[in-house]
């Protein structure tokens, strides 16, 4: 009966949500023949219509499933362009994103790199491609030309961004994490912990082209952590996020994540440096993530 209930409930949430979305795609795909002649009214117009879904899935998360999400680090400022890498968990990983998001005012303007294949899907891909999302196939020799579309909104136009990647390009799991240290041990490269080794090219690229331009002012590293009960590092699926009414701290769920803000012109200037500070930076965030575990079990929380 309990599965019924959440079925249903989760069906009563989540399907006006869904409509809304489909809506939000055509209207926003069909801003797509204006681009070229009032690029800034498109941006501005699609990413209030973006901000829509995005605020309202985060409020079924937040306020309907009661899941609290924490956050620790540096103050984020408020209304700043930035890029932002994170590590990739799984589907809510978007939420605690997109709850820093909110307090700094910036979740109209989250762009987050993409399939390449998206663009092919009716209405959803043609959005995402008027939101100025970029849409890559992480062969960025190839992507250049939907690179230099997506950065030439930020840089010769100054368009208000989060530009967001997760670098380790799929999401955690064992078996990735088993291949990232076997990988790491052959290429003498240092293995962080509870993360997968990171792909620099795409953080490189997209660093190299938008310090070209004084309106992205950092980079923000944000290290997300999850518990369930004993497991650490444990999220519920994007159903049960839809769908649970209990997702609180009561019933075991813990859901936090950490930012660190890094300005941008204190980053090194050369691909090399960039590549290593990047592998730095995940290795820092593993150990983050280790204390993490560690503080929560000391709270009481037994993990596997």
């Amino acid at each position: 009966m309990a599965t019924l209930n959440n079925i249903l409930r989760g069906s009563l949430l989540a399907l006006p949500w869904l409509a809304w979305l489909f809506l939000i795609d055509i209207l926003i795909s069909l801003l797509l023949p204006l681009l070229p002649i009032v690029p800034d009214i498109c941006y501005n117009v699609s990413s209030a219509c973006a901000e829509s879904v995005w605020y309202w899935i985060q409020i079924i998360f937040t306020r309907a499933n009661g899941a609290k999400i924490t956050v620790s680090g540096d103050i984020i400022p408020y209304g700043e362009s930035a890029i932002v890498v994170a590590n990739h968990v799984a589907w809510c990983d978007f939420y605690m994103i997109q709850e820093l998001a909110v307090r700094a005012g910036m979740l109209s303007r989250c762009r987050y790199f993409a399939k390449t294949q998206l663009r092919w899907v009716p209405f959803l891909g043609w959005g995402l491609w008027a939101l100025g999302m970029p849409l890559v196939s992480r062969r960025w020799d190839k992507d250049k030309k939907e690179l230099d579309r997506v950065f030439s909104g930020i840089v010769d136009r100054k368009w208000p961004t989060w530009l967001i990647s997760f670098s380790e390009a799929t999401r955690f799991t064992p078996a990735k994490y088993a291949a990232s240290m076997t990988w790491c041990a052959r290429n003498d490269r240092p293995q962080p912990q509870h993360l997968l080794y990171p792909r620099t090219k795409g953080f490189v690229t997209t660093v190299q082209h938008l310090r070209k331009t004084s309106n992205v002012k950092a980079v923000y590293d944000l290290a997300i952590a999850y518990t369930k009960g004993e497991q650490f590092r444990c999220p519920p699926s994007m159903w049960q996020t839809l769908s649970e009414p209990s997702l609180t701290e009561e019933k075991g769920y813990c859901f936090h994540v950490h930012a660190r803000r890094f300005p941008l012109n204190e980053l090194p200037m050369t691909d090399e440096g960039l590549a290593k500070w990047l592998e730095t930076c995940w290795v820092e965030k593993g150990e983050w993530l280790e204390e993490k575990r560690v503080e929560w079990l000391a709270h009481g929380k037994k993990y596997e």
